[in-house]
């Protein structure tokens, strides 16, 4: 049975049409990262780069560099698309969006990180053997069929990814419909539905169809019966989202991803009219199906057990935020702060007070007001621009954080010289203060 679900040959037409708008989605973003001035203000202008934390070494091209950069990466996706020299084009895009999806965090979104996992897939998949410049060059590789393992892969990961994304829903602000309250005030300018966006059975319609739509569309989308209807409503959340949220090119990724749950003769016979229709193809064990197996094993288990690792984590992650990138928490909470650095000379005494707007942009002051990691990575870069004056400093935060509208509360133990604090990348990070105020301890009867 294994064998059959894996590895039947069945028409690979939803991986080419898939490859194609793939290609055209990159080229899309990363050509529009430089023509919306996203690429300036992110990677250009920032005096320091808050990176993922041990990929420091990761720093934007100095000049007009990462211009190039974004340029090449979106002439990739053409490539992509067109399926010429495919494999390293799709290779090449993958190591350059992975690299600066980790060089820089203060625009992270989880479509970025959902574009690392695909292309890293696609890198494997036999995307280019129909309808590509490469197939036309070496007419021995072209094929009209696939291993259904392909379609799997992908269904499996987007399961994963909306499945995950509801269950992340089902907290109290949530629940009680105030999150999205605050998710639609900064909307109320809107053409239109700017007014529609601020009704409060607006908001409670919205809190219920989003949890509703991630847990059930995949399976709708899997079940024949209930296909086209779930197509249509797929194609109105993310209508939706791309015209409410403006979150890039995700919510047209996200409904490039369909082709994979409609039969591949249905999209031969959309896209494809000329392509010879395949019939039922026969089980054909590969010679590498014992590494295929682990290999697939080993991506999902991962892809499995990081989204949960914050319950193994001390504390709230909407508080703490340890644990929540990689875990598909998507548009799950508001965060704003106050928060101050103290330098100390620890040879003569001086105190410093830090004028953040000396070192970072308005978009990396809103992230450092409110998340740990900044703050702790701030602190760093502090003792590094100090260290190379000669001087020994420590470096002190008072930090209050709102989340969710909540009132401020104290963040950052201001007692802690962050400068000599190591990061904890898997457990929690004890400078940051209880969500919650210790239980005061009964007076003794004695």
């Amino acid at each position: 049975m294994l064998n059959s679900f894996f590895f039947k040959r069945i028409d690979n037409s939803p991986l080419i049409i898939f490859r194609i708008f793939l290609g055209i989605l990159i080229s899309l973003e990363c050509y529009g990262a430089i023509l919306t001035g996203w690429v300036r203000r992110t990677l250009i202008e920032p005096k320091f780069t808050f990176s993922f934390i041990g990929f420091e070494w990761l720093q934007p091209l100095p000049g007009s560099g990462m211009y190039i950069y974004f340029f090449i990466m979106g002439t990739l996706g053409i490539f992509i698309a067109l399926g010429y020299k495919y494999r390293l084009s799709i290779f090449s895009f993958t190591l350059l969006w992975t690299s600066v999806y980790l060089m820089q965090k203060t625009s992270y979104n989880n479509h970025y990180y959902l574009l690392v996992l695909i292309s890293l897939i696609m890198c494997f998949l036999p995307a280019n053997q129909a309808y590509s410049f490469d197939a036309r060059a070496k007419p021995q590789i072209r094929h009209e069929n696939m291993y259904s393992y392909v379609k799997w892969i992908i269904v499996l990961q987007l399961f994963i990814v909306y499945t995950y994304a509801a269950l992340a829903k089902l907290y109290a602000d949530w629940l009680d419909f105030s999150f999205v309250g605050i998710l639609m005030q900064n909307k109320a300018h809107y053409w239109l539905i700017g007014d529609l966006l601020q009704q409060s059975w607006v908001h409670k319609f919205i809190s219920v169809m989003g949890i509703l739509f991630d847990l059930l569309i995949v399976p709708a989308l899997l079940w024949k019966p209930s296909r086209k209807v779930a197509f249509a409503l797929a194609i109105f959340f993310h209508l939706f989202n791309s015209v409410v949220f403006q979150i890039g090119i995700f919510p047209y990724l996200a409904l490039a991803f369909t082709v994979f749950f409609f039969e591949p003769e249905t999209i031969r016979q959309v896209f494809f009219k000329k392509k010879p229709s395949q019939e039922p193809s026969e089980v054909i064990i590969p010679k590498y199906r014992n590494l295929f197996l682990l290999g697939f094993g080993i991506y999902f288990t991962i892809q499995l057990f990081l989204p949960v690792r914050h319950h193994f984590i001390e504390d709230d992650v909407l508080w703490t935020e340890e644990g929540h990138r990689l875990s598909w928490r998507m548009m799950l909470r508001s965060r704003s702060g106050i928060i101050s650095f103290k330098v100390i000379n620890n040879d003569n005494g001086n105190v410093i007070n830090v004028n953040l707007t000396d070192y970072l942009t308005k978009k990396q002051r809103s992230r450092i007001s409110a998340y740990p990691d900044f703050i702790w990575q701030f602190a760093q870069y502090l003792k590094k621009i100090y260290s190379e004056d000669g001087e020994d400093i420590s470096v002190y935060v008072n930090s209050r954080v709102r989340v969710n509208g909540s009132k401020l509360k104290p963040f950052i133990d201001p007692d802690v010289d962050l400068a000599s604090e190591r990061w904890d990348y898997f457990w929690h990070n004890n400078w940051i203060l209880p969500s919650t105020e210790p239980k005061a301890e009964l007076p003794s009867s004695k």
